[in-house]
């Protein structure tokens, strides 16, 4: 894509002062806004305007011609003088759309009533919908905002109001003057809200919102979670949260989960609201994550800003691996590292390995490129990894003082990533860009291959990629965290060989999980490993990679997925949830397997309910007094084994329960479970309007979840079409859950290929509705993730080549025929090795 010219190059704003109408009910504003800031070129001053009706143009008080230019370009003519300082007068006109950003409302329902918000989404590049301006993240300045909307509304801003006044039927509220930020963080929020308030203890104002839609009970969560995390990133990042308040708000729609907005932070409903006895344990975890997530870039994102887009990365590599120090701290019962082990480290090295995955860092020509470039797996998760490995590798105590300097050398200002590698390097005396440059600028991931000749330990490292081990000329520097102290720190070259004197201990590499690789055992390292797992001598974490890491490798098919079986034994006594969830991804393997195979796929299921019904007899469908979280959470992997396995007095029971009372009332960990039960059987057709409409009602977004979990486990196809005709009206599902509700559509065999022939019929509708979104992408990946048959290859292929002209599918396509590809030859040439393996049972 062509690199767009940096606008900040030859204009300097210092300051917007900016004035909106906002009219809601004919989806239009008026805006004036007068921009304070430096010419840096002659003859004219470019900014960024999109879809903007520009009405006047002046230079401190003259009008003056414009024009409008490729790249949202808006060309003003200017004679002046280079360097001065100058202040631009425009007044515009701008329109309200459904896009879910720059300026757009946000839909819901109470009590009857359809009402709306009125939202604001910047990032990437969208304040240009809202206003003229350098829409660029080195372009900083202050930003004085006022908004003039209908009375009786609340009216949020990224600071507190100055003040506010009624007139003419209209509400006129002016904030406070920003500090200097980017353009892409002013947010403002207009509408029918209702909040809970408290106090940090240095003062801070903290505020959680939502709309009347939604219990006051459910904002108490988050802002406990909000104050607490706030006091401690303070104390951790040793510099003051720089805002008199922050505001936390629930939006009915929004594209993204959240938007770390300077003071004025928005979510989904889904990830800040819990509603208390109905919202899950796993959903209340994942609030506080993305509360924490959020708040951390107050500090990393928005008082210190990437220079350009190239660094966006940096920014959510970070917070993504920064939020689990926070809630660990928090909530140090919850054991949160263990939810990372189990989703953030398996999610990345999935992804990481298959051919074509993009690297980590970037280079990003024009903004349109963040959405094709930066993959969740990777940016987010494989990033968060990454600088859990730094923090691993440098120490605690240097990783915050390295912190510490970096925001006090660069606040308010815009850096690149060496500059924060500097400071690590300088606290902590070692060689930070040596460490990371490989892992961040090579995609994909190493496995190390480890065995004992004698009385010396041999290691080597090659790229683990797709159906392979390649022969490619990338090398890491890999800390290799081994029970061995004899061997190095880092591994920098591609084989080392260690004499030990005292081989008793089983080897054990990546110690803690903190490094992102795998390894290969021999058989006689795997086997005592295995033993260690068996008699109760692994720890979580150990036992977690242990199992995850085979997985990876019988799908990168240098292991037999047949050797998972025996492996999985040594798992029969497990009670802790994290090493379960696991137990049930490597079944999720098999099964996929299987699948196509009635005979093996019976045996399969004989295989889980055998390994599962010791933790089931314990735990059953109903909690126990005073159980631990772990259990109620355990409850879900255990059951849902149980239910694979089609025991017909299991399923009879959790339907029963199901009839028993209303949904919302059922074990919040497992109704969907319970849902999925009933609704395997069902073909009437009433009952699945009756919960489209239970789902169109009900305002508790954790409910709404746990409902399109068990519904679409529909088996009766003609069922299924109703429910995926259903997804298209919003009405009934949000745009911004359409890919759920498709997602686990093609998970479910039964309606797998209906929705895949759904889903091609209707990508019409799903590129009108999406195109202009991050999600759009997601939609070839998603399918490739699950499609396993040479026909299924060759729709795939027909549907999607054609459109590989499009940058932001077309690595997802690529990859996807590359991913199903391997399925296949997994298929063919394991396949039979597993169903043989499953005979001799």
């Amino acid at each position: 894509m062509q690199s767009v010219p940096k606008l900040i190059e030859q204009f300097v704003p210092t300051n917007y002062n900016l004035s909106l109408d906002i009219d809601r009910k004919q989806r239009r504003f008026d805006g004036k806004v007068i921009i304070k800031g430096k010419a840096v070129k002659p003859e004219s001053i470019i900014l960024h305007s999109k879809e903007l009706d520009i009405k006047t143009v002046a230079i401190n008080g003259q009008p003056t011609s414009y024009s409008l230019g490729e790249f949202d370009a808006l060309i003003i003519k200017h004679n002046g003088i280079i360097n001065d300082e100058i202040e631009l007068s425009i007044e515009y006109q701008g329109a309200i759309t459904d896009t879910m950003h720059g300026i757009y409302p946000c839909y819901y329902e109470h009590e009857g009533e359809k009402k709306e918000l009125i939202a604001t989404q910047f990032e990437s590049h969208y304040a240009r919908e809202a206003f003229p301006c350098i829409d660029e993240p080195a372009g900083k300045a202050t930003f004085d905002l006022t908004l003039l909307t209908e009375p009786d509304v609340t009216v949020l801003g990224n600071m507190p109001i100055k003040k506010q006044s009624s007139g003419n039927d209209k509400l006129s509220t002016t904030f406070q003057t920003t500090p200097r930020m980017s353009s892409y963080l002013l947010a403002w929020v207009v509408g029918e809200l209702h909040s809970k308030t408290a106090k940090t203890s240095d003062g801070i104002e903290v505020n959680v919102w939502a709309t009347p839609a939604q219990s006051n009970a459910s904002l108490d969560f988050a802002l406990d979670i909000a104050v607490k995390t706030i006091e401690f990133y303070n104390e951790y990042f040793g510099v003051p949260y720089p805002l008199p308040k922050c505001d936390h708000v629930a939006l009915p729609d929004f594209a993204a989960g959240a938007m770390e907005n300077w003071g004025l932070i928005t979510y989904r409903e889904a990830v800040l609201l819990v509603e208390p006895h109905v919202t899950s344990i796993f959903s209340r975890n994942t609030v506080a994550l993305v509360i924490a997530h959020e708040l951390s870039h107050q500090w990393f994102g928005n008082l210190v800003t990437m220079q350009w887009w190239n660094d966006l990365w940096l920014n959510e590599s970070f917070a993504s691996m920064v939020e689990y120090i926070a809630i660990d701290h928090i909530k140090p019962e919850w054991d949160i590292w263990s939810e990372f082990d189990e989703g953030e480290s398996i999610y990345a090295l999935r992804r990481d390995s298959i051919a074509g995955v993009q690297s980590v860092q970037c280079e990003v020509h024009h903004p349109d490129e963040i959405s094709t470039l930066f993959d969740g797996a990777i940016v987010y998760a494989k990033g968060a990894r990454l600088m859990r490995m730094l923090r691993q590798y440098i120490g605690e105590d240097m990783f915050r003082q390295g912190l510490k300097a970096y925001f006090q050398q660069f606040a308010y200002k815009n850096t690149e990533a060496k500059d924060l590698w500097s400071a690590f390097e300088q606290v902590s005396d070692k060689d930070v860009p040596g460490l990371m440059s490989a892992w961040l600028t090579q995609p994909g991931f190493p496995v190390i291959k480890a065995e004992v000749i004698g009385h010396k330990i041999r290691l080597s490292q090659s790229k683990l990629e797709s159906d392979s081990l390649t022969q490619s000329e990338a090398l890491w520097p890999i800390p290799l965290n081994s029970n061995y102290h004899e061997l190095p720190e880092l591994m920098t070259t591609r084989e080392i060989e260690v004499e030990i004197a005292d081989l008793s201990q089983p080897l054990w590499m990546n110690t803690g999980n903190t490094a992102h690789f795998i390894t290969n055992y021999s058989h006689d390292l795997l086997s005592e490993n295995i033993q260690q797992v068996k008699h109760g001598k692994k720890n979580r974490t150990d036992k977690v990679q242990l199992l995850n890491e085979q997985s990876i490798l019988s799908r990168a098919g240098i292991t037999s997925a047949a050797e998972l079986l025996p492996l999985l034994e040594a798992y029969e006594n497990e009670n802790d949830e994290a090493v379960w969830s696991i137990i049930s991804m490597a079944i999720g393997e098999l099964k996929k397997i299987v699948e196509d195979d009635p005979e093996s796929e019976l045996k399969l299921k004989d295989y889980a309910k055998k390994i599962a019904t010791k933790q089931f007899t314990r735990l059953g469908w109903h909690a126990l007094p005073n159980e631990s979280e772990s259990d109620a959470k355990m409850r879900l992997h255990v059951n849902a084994l149980m239910l694979f396995s089609d025991d017909m007095d299991i399923i009879s029971e959790a339907v029963n329960i199901y009839k028993s009372k209303p949904f919302e009332e059922l074990t919040p960990e497992i109704r969907s479970l319970q849902l999925s039960a009933f609704i395997r059987s069902c073909t009437d057709e009433q009952v699945i309007i009756d919960l489209l409409n239970y789902y169109r009602k009900i305002s508790i977004a954790d409910v709404k979840l746990d409902i399109c979990g068990g519904l679409t486990s529909i088996r009766d196809k003609e069922s299924a079409s109703i429910m995926l005709e259903k997804v298209k009206d919003s009405n009934y599902v949000k745009p911004q859950d359409v890919f759920r509700w498709i997602g686990y559509s093609l998970r479910n065999k039964y309606i797998k290929q209906l929705t895949w022939d759904w889903m091609r019929l209707n990508w019409n509708w799903i590129e009108k509705t999406f195109a202009a979104e991050k999600s759009y992408d997601e939609y070839p990946r998603m399918a490739a993730s699950i499609l396993s048959t040479p026909e299924q290859l060759k729709e795939f292929e027909d549907f999607f080549l054609p459109m590989r002209d499009i940058p932001i599918l077309r690595r997802n396509i690529d990859m996807g025929i590359t991913e199903i590809k391997g399925r296949l030859k997994r298929l063919e040439e394991d396949g039979p090795l597993v169903k043989e393996a499953l005979k001799n049972l």
